[in-house]
C-alpha cells in the first residue's frame, strides 16, 4: 500500500541531532534507550534493508539468560542485561555483559544483583527480569532492573561502583529505562502502591529526590520511561505514568505542570518532542494519544494545553515517531498509522503481522519494527508514499528494539544478538 506522507523530514532531523548534541555530546554510537536523541532516529549511513538468519549476518552470539532491554553500543563495545529465568539457591541472577561489536565475543559478564523468588514472580509472563535498557554515561554504565534494584558499573571493566535498591511492588515487572539528568540518575518507581518518581546520585546511588505524583487514580502502575526536554530555556523531566504526565524539575524533582488523561495505566511507551510539542501515548485500558503544547506554562494544563487527542488503533506499548512531519505510531496488534501531527487526524494506516512490544527505529526514509514473533520490517518513505521494502523471519522471538549504527543493525531475540550488516 503506497502512503502519503508530506513536509520537511530534514529539519527535524536537524532538531533531533541538535538535542543529541546537548545530552551526550554529540555522539555517534547508541548509549541510551531509543538512541541518541532518546527519540528512536539513527544517523546511520547505508543502513542494511536486506537479510535473513544467514545473508549478511556478521556473527550471531547466543546471551546466557532472558531479556528485553535493547543493545548500547559505545566505542566498538556492546553493553546488554539479562536475567537467568532458573533461580540458583532460591535467587535469580541479573547479569550485566559486554562484547565486542567486530567480533560478538563476550568480554566480560557480571552477575549484579540477585532477585527473590517472589520478585521474579513479580512481572507479566511475556516481561523479563532485564526488559530497562541501560543509560551509558562518562565512562560509567547504569543499569537498571526495576524493583529488583539499580547498579553502576565502570565500562571498562564492570567494576560494581554502587547499588541502589527501592522496594515497591511493580505488578507487571520492570520496565521502564533511566535517563542522566545533570548529576542525576532518574527512573519511575510507579508501584502498585503508589506512583513515585525516583533521583539517585549518578555518582553515589544516594537517593537525591523522591517525588509523588500529584494524581493518582485506580491503578497506579506504569513504566514509563522519561524524557528531558528545553522547555524554552528550562530544563524539564518529562515523565508519563498513570493518569498523567508530568515535568519535573531536575534540582528538586518539584511538579512544574501535568496533563491528566482518563484510563490510562501500565504505560510503557517513551514521549517524543518535536517543535515545542510533545506527543504521546496513555498506555491500557482505551489507549488513547495526546498533542501538548509546550510554553513555560505552569500548574495543571489539561484543559489549555492539549491540542488534539487521538482514541483510534493507539498503542499501548510501542513509542512513536516523527516522519516527514508527521506522527508514525504503531499499536500492538499491528497497525501502522500516520498522524496528522497539527490536527491528529489519520492519514493512512496499514496493518502489519504480528504483535508488537518493541518502539520502531528510523534512519532517514527507513522505518524498522520488530514484531514480538521475530518478524523485522524495513519500510521506505518516499515523497508520494511509502512500501514495505522487505519482511524478515528471525524465527526467534523478539520484544527488544535494534540498535542500528553506521551500516549496521544489532537485533536481540531470545537468545541470540545478532549482528546484520551490508
Amino acid at each position: 500500500m503506497k502512503i502519503f506522507l508530506r513536509s520537511t523530514f530534514i529539519s527535524c532531523l536537524l532538531l533531533f541531532v541538535s538535542i543529541s548534541q546537548l545530552v551526550f555530546g554529540g555522539t555517534v554510537d547508541w548509549p541510551a534507550y531509543r538512541g541518541p536523541t532518546g527519540q528512536g532516529v539513527s544517523e546511520a549511513k547505508n543502513p542494511p534493508v536486506d537479510w535473513s538468519t544467514e545473508k549478511n549476518v556478521v556473527w550471531k552470539t547466543k546471551i546466557p539468560g532472558r531479556g528485553w532491554s535493547s543493545p548500547l553500543i559505545l566505542d566498538g563495545k556492546i553493553v546488554l542485561t539479562t536475567g537467568m529465568d532458573e533461580a540458583v539457591n532460591d535467587m535469580h541472577e541479573l547479569k550485566v555483559l559486554q562484547l565486542d561489536a567486530e567480533t560478538g565475543d563476550i568480554i566480560w559478564e557480571k552477575t549484579v544483583l540477585h532477585a527473590t523468588p517472589e520478585e521474579a514472580e513479580d512481572k507479566n509472563p511475556k516481561n523479563s527480569l532485564a526488559s530497562p535498557t541501560p543509560a551509558i554515561y562518562e565512562g560509567v554504565i547504569y543499569a537498571h532492573f526495576g524493583h529488583m534494584g539499580t547498579v553502576a558499573l565502570d565500562f571498562q571493566t564492570g567494576e560494581t561502583l554502587w547499588k541502589q535498591k527501592i522496594v515497591y511492588t511493580s505488578k507487571n515487572g520492570a520496565g521502564g529505562s533511566p535517563v542522566v539528568v545533570d548529576n542525576l540518575l532518574v527512573y519511575t518507581t510507579d508501584s502498585f502502591e503508589a506512583p513515585v518518581i525516583t533521583a539517585l546520585f549518578k555518582d553515589t546511588g544516594k537517593i537525591a529526590w523522591r517525588t509523588t505524583r500529584s494524581h493518582k487514580v485506580k491503578n497506579n502502575f506504569s513504566f514509563g520511561t522519561p524524557l528531558v526536554i528545553n522547555n524554552h530555556g528550562r530544563k524539564e523531566i518529562i515523565s508519563p505514568g498513570s493518569g498523567m504526565v508530568g515535568a519535573y524539575r531536575p534540582e528538586d524533582g518539584k511538579e512544574l505542570w501535568l496533563v491528566r488523561y482518563p484510563m490510562g495505566y501500565s504505560l510503557a511507551a517513551r514521549p517524543i518532542f518535536v517543535d515545542n510539542v510533545l506527543y504521546l501515548g496513555t498506555g491500557f485500558a482505551r489507549p488513547s494519544f495526546y498533542a501538548i503544547r509546550v510554553d513555560r506554562a505552569t500548574g495543571d494544563l489539561t484543559d489549555t494545553h492539549v491540542l488534539w487527542k487521538n482514541h483510534k488503533s493507539m498503542p499501548k506499548t510501542p513509542s512513536p515517531n516523527f516522519v516527514m512531519g508527521h506522527v508514525i505510531t504503531l499499536e500492538d496488534d499491528g497497525r501502522l498509522q500516520c498522524l496528522d501531527s497539527k490536527t491528529g487526524e489519520r492519514r493512512w494506516i496499514e496493518t502489519l503481522k504480528g504483535k508488537f512490544s518493541a518502539s520502531p527505529v528510523q534512519v532517514g526514509n527507513l522505518f524498522y519494527c520488530v514484531s514480538e514473533e521475530g518478524l523485522c520490517y524495513v519500510i521506505e518513505i518516499e515523497e508520494d508514499g511509502c512500501e514495505i521494502l522487505n519482511e524478515i523471519d528471525m524465527e526467534e522471538p523478539s520484544l527488544s528494539s535494534p540498535a542500528i549504527v553506521d551500516n549496521t543493525i544489532y537485533i536481540r531475540t531470545n537468545p541470540h544478538l545478532w549482528k546484520i550488516s551490508n
